[in-house]
């Protein structure tokens, strides 16, 4: 039984822990938390741990390297030593389908409550998701205390597919600090030198196959015309296939690649245009870092892109294989100086007004107590 006073201990469990948008949302509560909790950090590839970089140093968290592999066949032995391995703590929290054989272990042999979060698929289910996977996720997920989604169009998977009842599901969206963001206000990208007159189109997101970056190069790449840089922010896999579409488009020396730079509110105001090339997305954080920083946006139509958008933003979202409509789109904003400030004013004011993480943190320390049976765990937290 916890002591009234004694911090949480929270085991969490990623796919990745390399800053994307749902590991920067899981260091920002981690960071609010603050002597609440204690935190120890397992990653199904235990060598991206980037994330690590923006927890607070005040905040108590271990990263251990003699924990049982999130990943592998699930077999009994490997899931009996996953579900020791939670007994230690008073909360599990699991992310995505690289940690859901911890909520299967939670399943078969119990545990400390469990929240299970799933933000979005790779590449491999990007254009359908795995009927062995969905049969998986509806066994493992009847020992959740909750699924958490950040959009509607997963709350509808987890329903249909998943066959998850509505009182089971948590839809919280994704939000963010807005007022750290300044429209036009930004620090120097590393790399990025622009020359007069030069319009920048950049991006955030992991070097994954899924996000589809090579799709992003060739499109600026048909921008002949235009006097463009394109920036890539972040890391991953997909860095050298990326350079080398540039390269064979002779777009090379218009690409920017700094890697991964934390704090995106210092520095994404140096866009002019956001571009999210995406073959699946649900809920980007990224996105409404653009918006909060005042960009006009480009994106393919996947998951709730469109409806974050402000409506005079939407009819720059474009089917998600028509590359030609991509280029057009980001075409018609390097032409448009003043369409890209209306637009860009129209997305702020939509942050500011849906997307500021007041209520999200809210939400989630509600959601954290109720599960441990301790309402007011968490209720220091506060957006800062």
């Amino acid at each position: 039984m916890l002591r009234a006073m004694a911090p949480v201990r929270i085991l969490h469990c990623h796919s990745t822990f390399s800053l994307g948008g749902k590991e920067a949302r899981a260091v920002r509560l981690m960071n609010l938390f603050g002597d609440a909790a204690e935190h120890v950090v397992l990653s199904a590839m235990p060598g991206r741990l980037s994330a690590r970089e923006a927890i607070d140093r005040k905040v108590r968290v271990a990263f251990p390297d003699d924990a049982p592999p999130l990943v592998g066949a699930p077999g009994p032995l490997r899931l009996a030593r996953l579900a020791r391995t939670m007994r230690d703590f008073d909360l599990v929290l699991t992310y995505n389908w690289g940690a859901f054989d911890v909520v299967m272990a939670r399943r078969i042999y119990g545990g400390p409550p469990l929240v299970h979060h799933e933000d979005g698929f790779n590449e491999d289910e990007a254009q359908a998701l795995k009927p062995k996977r969905n049969l998986y996720r509806r066994i493992g997920l009847g020992a959740a205390h909750k699924l958490v989604v950040p959009s509607e169009r997963l709350e509808k998977i987890a329903r249909r597919d998943w066959k998850q009842r509505p009182e089971r599901i948590e839809r919280i969206a994704n939000g963010i600090p807005v007022a750290r963001f300044k429209a036009g206000a930004a620090e120097q990208i590393p790399g990025l030198v622009r020359a007069e007159g030069e319009i920048v189109i950049g991006t955030v997101a992991g070097l994954r196959a899924v996000k589809n970056l090579p799709r992003l190069v060739r499109a600026v790449a048909a921008m002949a015309d235009r006097n463009v840089r394109l920036v890539i922010v972040g890391e991953g896999p997909e860095s050298e296939r990326i350079a080398a579409e540039a390269r064979a488009c002779r777009v090379g020396d218009r690409l920017v690649m700094p890697g991964f730079l934390a704090d995106p509110a210092r520095w994404i105001g140096g866009f002019d245009i956001f571009a999210l090339s995406s073959d699946s997305e649900q809920f980007p954080i990224s996105l409404i870092e653009a918006m909060a920083a005042g960009l006009p946006a480009v994106s393919t139509d996947v998951g709730d892109v469109a409806a974050m958008l402000a409506p005079d933003n939407r009819p720059l979202v474009v089917a998600r294989d028509d590359e030609a409509a991509f280029a057009a789109a980001l075409d018609s904003l390097a032409a448009r100086p003043d369409l890209r400030r209306a637009i860009g004013r129209a997305n702020r004011e939509r942050a500011a007004a849906e997307y500021d993480e007041a209520g999200m943190i809210a939400r989630y320390a509600a959601l954290y107590g109720a599960a441990i049976g301790r309402p007011h765990a968490f209720s220091a937290a506060k957006a800062t």
